[in-house]
């Protein structure tokens, strides 16, 4: 278990000379070109602008218009490119420039990429890049979060990390799947987020989570943004005497059910955060996995805090009345600590 790093609206602190969660994905992205010829990214102003948050900044320069490849704005376009290119032996990554825009290219996605393995066998290694997430005054076309759509599609894959280790070592874990994967990277913590970056080596497996916060006391579950919530309301409580554990899951397709299990035999009550909406939402599948495999450990009903089940707005007021805060994570905490 690493140091917890800073928390969504925290100031850069004693950290701040750390690289930051984008640096992260920026490095992934260059070890890997670097490291196969085969990588190639896609998208839409990636290569002379640099890409919208300036991930792929100077990599035309280094690379070459062959594999940075600017395009037309058409996801459809661009996943159908990528796919047949990996049909082909190479291993592109796709950049969506805001996740919102993902679902004009879901065709492609869920009928072709995520089917084409089990129709006939090819391998399928595109990794999908997606900023998502709130909290940045977007509104609600620029702070979607639409993980649990992809969940519910066999032959995808879903990662979601929370640190810029995670972010590192999942991109390069994705980029070197056979399958493909919907990579989701939360744009409030870019720069945000500091902490230490693993080596060109260290690849983070798809499919394990990772305890950030050790606790007894009661468990919160949850993955992106949401880990900062919690470990903000967590080190609050801990100030009171509790002890929370802060479970990240870090892939969402597949989950991993013997950390999620593990973590409720510990403690014995559970809340599941996430920052997409309630109802539909992965932490419904996280509630029933517990349901099934560890209801007999549960000292309390398990808890669920997510976005209210509405766009999320422009207005900052609104959007922070919308999305989860620490302030209510601390207090569904203490809620189900009092049960």
């Amino acid at each position: 278990m690493r140091a917890a790093e800073q928390s969504p609206g925290a100031g850069q602190g004693p950290q701040a000379e750390e690289p930051t969660y984008i640096q992260g994905i920026t490095e992934a992205l260059r070890e890997e070109l670097q490291s196969d010829p085969n990588v190639f990214l896609i998208g839409e102003d990636i290569g002379t602008y640099g890409g919208a948050f300036k991930v792929t900044k100077g990599f035309l320069q280094e690379f070459g218009p062959a594999r940075i490849v600017d395009t037309p704005i058409s996801e459809s376009a661009i996943v159908g490119a990528a796919t047949g290119a990996a049909l082909m032996g190479m291993r592109p990554v796709v950049e969506m420039q805001f996740i919102d825009f993902i679902s004009c290219g879901w065709n492609q996605i869920v009928n072709m990429a995520a089917k084409l393995h089990y129709r006939w066998g090819p391998s399928v290694p595109i990794t999908i890049r997606g900023p998502s997430g709130g909290y940045t005054h977007g509104g609600p076309f620029h702070s979607e979060n639409p993980e649990a759509w992809f969940c519910h599609v066999p032959g995808l894959k879903v990662v979601a990390p929370s640190t810029g280790w995670d972010a590192k070592g999942l991109l390069k874990a994705a980029i070197r799947d056979p399958n493909p994967v919907i990579y989701l990277e939360h744009k409030f913590l870019y720069r945000r987020i500091r902490g230490p970056l693993p080596g060109p080596d260290t690849v983070v497996p798809i499919g394990k989570a990772e305890v950030k916060r050790a606790g007894t006391d009661a468990s919160v579950i949850t993955y992106g943004s949401g880990v900062h919530l919690a470990l903000e309301a967590a080190a609050e409580l801990a100030r009171q005497g509790h002890s929370v554990e802060v479970l990240d899951l870090r892939t969402l397709r597949p989950l991993d059910l013997e950390a999620i299990v593990a973590t409720v035999e510990k403690t014995g009550k559970v809340l599941i955060l996430h920052e997409a909406h309630l109802t539909g939402g992965v932490g419904g599948e996280v509630a029933a996995l517990i349901a099934e495999h560890a209801f007999e450990r549960l000292d309390a009903p398990v808890m669920r805090l997510a976005s209210a089940d509405t766009p999320v707005p422009y207005s900052d007021a609104l959007e922070q009345f919308v999305l989860p805060d620490a302030a209510r994570v601390r207090q569904a905490l203490e809620s189900l600590l009092d049960y």
